[in-house]
């Protein structure tokens, strides 16, 4: 496949179903991303990219008051979203080509989806994450602290992590401080940035 006629849901639209079922029976992720709200002022606006259908994490988020903007190229996933969540802000769109709204948002998370993206893309994307951070503001997304390289388990579609080391050096450049990293319950590696 060839990058203009990608996959801009990185293969999760045909497994739309599938994901949505198994997803809703975990709630892994859910105690590490509270944690991290926990550092946002109530009411705190949060850019969720790759959003899904919402479900836990988004869902988690609007529990607790944050106002939670997704964005999901999945027009199958976006629509439970919206269907769910009726006055939810949420866009179907590629992230690597969305202008997120037009705004600026005090946080944002991508939980799953950095390593979806193809390696020359990954630090372009972080450079456009730290541009519509406010400043001050916190970036939290997951990929394996080694760099290495796997077959996603539902879409067979090849996933990478550029590795710890080159994370910190992407977000170094991006204007963006590595605060801390952590794992949740499911083993899943979370970098936690801020922007300088």
């Amino acid at each position: 496949m060839t990058p203009t006629d990608r996959d801009p849901s990185n293969g999760y639209e045909a497994i739309a179903s599938e994901y949505m079922r198994r997803r809703e029976q975990s709630g892994i992720g859910i105690t590490t991303v509270q944690t991290w709200a926990r550092s946002l002022k109530p009411g705190a606006a949060i850019l969720d990219l790759g959003c899904g259908h919402g479900l836990p994490i988004s869902a988690a988020l609007m529990d607790e008051g944050f106002v939670v903007y997704g964005v999901d190229a999945s027009p199958s996933l976006t629509a439970a979203l919206r269907s769910r969540f009726p006055h939810a802000h949420v866009v179907c769109e590629a992230v690597e080509d969305s202008n997120f709204f037009g705004r600026k948002f005090d946080a944002v998370l991508a939980v799953g989806l950095m390593f979806l993206l193809p390696a020359d893309r990954q630090g372009k994307f972080i450079a456009r994450v730290a541009q519509t951070l406010n400043s001050g503001g916190r970036f939290l997304f997951t990929s394996p602290a080694e760099a290495c390289t796997w077959d996603d388990v539902l879409t067979g579609q090849q996933s990478r992590s550029l590795g710890a080391q080159a994370y910190e050096a992407i977000l170094a450049k991006a204007g963006l401080a590595l605060v801390d990293e952590c794992l949740d319950e499911g083993d899943n590696h979370y970098y936690v940035s801020c922007k300088r």
